[in-house]
């Protein structure tokens, strides 16, 4: 099966959500259709992708200043631990 037209699960999805959210799938219309797609049809993963963005949200509005350095280093032990 063509990588276009095979379903998308969700482990693809988690590596490609930064993708999605940056909006550079460019050259991909296929892979972000695909990623879409699954979206749609899997409440789990959508659930996933609105909390990213709401993450990439909240942290868009915090300054280095502002976020503690306990909470930061959590931060980015959970996020390496789920890359």
């Amino acid at each position: 099966m063509k990588e276009s037209q095979r379903t998308m699960d969700c482990q693809e999805l988690v590596e490609l959500v930064t993708v999605y959210l940056e909006d550079a799938f460019a050259a991909q219309a296929k892979a972000k259709a695909r990623f879409e797609t699954h979206v749609g049809e899997c409440g789990g993963c959508a659930h996933y992708v609105d909390q990213m963005k709401q993450t990439v949200h909240t942290l868009g509005e915090l300054s280095i200043e502002e976020l503690d350095p306990a909470l930061r280093d959590r931060i980015l032990t959970d996020f390496r631990r789920r890359s």
